[in-house]
Parts: structure tokens; sequence; C-alpha cells
């Protein structure tokens, strides 16, 4: 039977063949340590799980609750970005709750996207990125840029080579994957660069919080006017360690929030009243939680780094994010990132997620997760050292099991 439409748009999913080689593994007994998935393994902080176990007592809050967000989620929301950004919001009109941010970009997808539509994206990038406005019938146009000087000459070619003009520029920094950051200034010229060319920006700022070298990432929403045409995208999987509650936000743009408003009342009554007001319990909160996950991440990174360059592996520090973006070894880079991550699976007991699927652009490198505790981080370099000796002496033999014949 042919495959449906919006289904064979779709690439196959890579980090599915990872998975399976892992749980083979596992079923083998294996002691996998993964570093694959960006599922943040801290415990909630312990005041926001007594609020939401406080609320779910009083069964009014059992029913269907609201799309958009309770009234008073949307307010903690607009008071985090008044006092972290210094960005005025209103709540009823600029901040909609979403169920998660990567459910949040896809909803938007489908209230701006007619067929055919170009968007401007980064790559590589988080898959939803993409793949949110390709189910929506949308048209990628890639940009393999960074956030420097060659951003804005890369955009114009691309403007200059879309037909139609595009609708919309995706932004994500701090990145995910590469960890890369962005400047005010930055933001300050991608604004002015979409308003003359009469561009959307959507902004992913899911790792806002997620920062080691004392400099806090901006929000575009920061620049004056950029409320004009941006709406940014927030979740509190990473900075709360909620990843399972499914809480984010979409905030900007009156219209563009009223389309994605719109949309999401056709497709779901919103997150559990109890999330929803324990997540305005911790917004209100006075930002130690947030310090303190921050604080874990920091030293993570520090032991990766660390432990990882001594193993023969060197990696970039990234500045943000819960993520390295780590280049393939030199005598793997011909392998690529999906090869890659198998070998490391089968000879090291270590899952990292392949660059390519992120994008084409990123098959020469793959994301490391901080989502191991120091110890394990420590043990995936050792595990890592004892695979690169042993292939330095036996380079025959690291063709990855799966490739064999």
């Amino acid at each position: 039977m042919e495959e449906f439409h919006k289904v064979r748009r779709l690439p196959p999913y890579v980090f599915e063949q990872v998975n399976r080689l892992k749980a083979s593994a596992r079923s083998r007994g294996a002691d996998i340590i993964d570093l694959g998935m960006g599922n943040p393994d801290l415990p909630t902080p312990k005041a926001i799980v007594d609020k939401l176990c406080e609320v779910v007592r009083d069964p009014r809050t059992h029913r269907y609750s609201s799309s958009r967000g309770i009234p008073g989620l949307r307010r903690a929301q607009a008071s985090y970005y008044a006092r972290r950004f210094g960005v005025k919001l209103n709540p009823d009109t600029q901040v909609v709750a979403t169920l998660g941010s990567k459910e949040g970009f896809a909803n938007m997808a489908q209230a701006i996207t007619a067929p055919g539509d170009v968007i401007l994206c980064p790559n590589p990038t988080y898959p939803i990125h993409a793949f949110g406005f390709i189910m929506s019938g949308g048209v990628i146009r890639s940009l393999q840029v960074e956030p420097d000087d060659g951003f804005i000459p890369a955009v114009e070619r691309g403007i200059r080579h879309s037909i139609p003009r595009p609708l919309a520029l995706i932004l994500n920094y701090p990145s995910n994957p590469t960890a890369l950051v962005a400047s005010l200034d930055f933001y300050k010229d991608v604004v002015a660069f979409a308003k003359k060319n009469d561009i959307v920006i959507l902004s992913d700022l899911a790792y806002s919080e997620i920062y080691f070298d004392g400099n806090p990432p901006p929000s575009v929403l920061q620049v004056p006017g950029a409320i004009d045409v941006c709406v940014e995208f927030t979740s509190m999987s990473k900075t709360f360690s909620m990843p399972g509650w499914r809480m984010g936000f979409a905030v900007g743009n009156e219209r563009l929030i009223a389309a994605l408003t719109r949309v999401k009342s056709y497709l779901d009554y919103g997150a559990f009243t109890p999330i929803q007001v324990a997540a305005a319990h911790a917004l209100n909160g006075d930002g130690a939680d947030i310090a303190e996950v921050r604080e874990v991440y920091h030293k993570r990174r520090d032991v990766m780094v660390d432990s990882f360059g001594r193993a023969g592996w060197t990696i970039p520090a990234p500045a943000a994010s819960m993520f390295a973006w780590a280049p393939i070894p030199e005598q793997f880079r011909q392998l690529g990132s999906l090869e890659f991550s198998k070998l490391l699976i089968e000879h090291a007991d270590v899952a990292v997620a392949p660059g390519i699927g992120f994008g084409e652009h990123g098959d020469d490198f793959v994301r490391v997760a901080l989502v191991e505790n120091e110890h394990r981080i420590r043990q995936a370099a050792r595990n890592i050292k004892r695979f690169l000796a042993s292939t330095a002496k036996q380079p025959n033999n690291v063709v990855p099991l799966t490739a064999r014949r």
C-alpha cells in the first residue's frame, strides 16, 4: 500500500536506528551510557512537585483546562519576560501556553503555512524547525550559517533564489544541536532585515537559562520593534527539569499569537490544570532552582570536555545549552555520523546523536547530551579511550556490525 502524502515527505528517522541498536545492546546486558537524547535526568524541583500535588487534590482542577493557558500561567510568563529580558508582554494577547515548545512550533507551522510557502531554516537544526513546516505543506530553504557576519548575506541569497518569497525565518540560539549563541547586535540586524523584507521571525529560545560563561543569552524580543515581526518559543523542560510535563510558551506578535491560539483551540484543551498551576508557581519563583540546574550542567560540561579530551577526543566547550557539538575524530570522518554513532554503541557502550539527524550539514559531527552524572561521563570517556586505542592498533575492525556483509 502506498504511503500517505505527508508521511512520504518525511525522511527516515535516523535517531531510531541508533535507538534500536542501543536497545539491542541493552538486551544483551550491555551497560550503555546514553548521551544521545536530550532527556534531562535531573528531578523536577520539590516545590514544583509539591504545588502539583496540592492542586491535583482539588477535583475541580480535573476538568478540561484552557487551551491558551490559564490566566495565572500567562501572567507568570509575562512577568518572567519582564524580569529576565526587560520585555513587556500583554498576557491576554501576546502569550499562549503550548504543550512544549516542539508542539508549539508544529502548531505555529499549521497556523501560518500555505502549500508551497518557503521557510528559511538553519541547517543543522532541531528537526521540528524544518519538518513542522514540511508536514504543513511548506518548502524548506536550508541555510548553513552561524550567527555572525555571514548570516545576513546568506539570508539575502535565500530570498533571491526563492519563489515565492520566503514567509518566515527560523532562529534557534542557543542552538540545538550546535550550542552556538547569538548576540543582541545580531538580533538587531536580523530584525531590521526581516522588517525590510516582510519576513516573520520564529525564534526557539528553549535553552535561554542553560549558559555557562556569565553572559545570559538574549531574547530577540529585546530589540525595539521586534514584536512587530517575531514570535518566540520557550520551554520549561530544561530550565526546570520538567520534560515530561510538556509545558512551553509562544510569545510575541499579536497576529501570529492569535493564529496559533485559534489552531490550538481545535487541537487541544491545554495541559492538565494542576500542571499549569505548578508551572506558574515555578515561573514566579526566585530563580534559585534555575541557577541550581545551570550549575549541574556547567560541571558536567567541564567534566565532559576534560575527560573526553584526555581520552583523545577533543570537543569544543559549549557556551550554552545541554549539548556539545562534537566533531567526529578525523580517522572516522569518512564513515559519517550515523555509522560513527553505531560504532560507539558497539565498541564503547556509549550512545550519542548522529549529526545527520539535524540536517545534511551536520554529518561531520555528533551531538553529546549532558544527561548523565559526572561519574558516568567519566566512565564514557574511559570507554572511548579504550575504543580509540584499540582502533589505532586494529584499524580494520572499526566497521560497524550493521554495515558488515
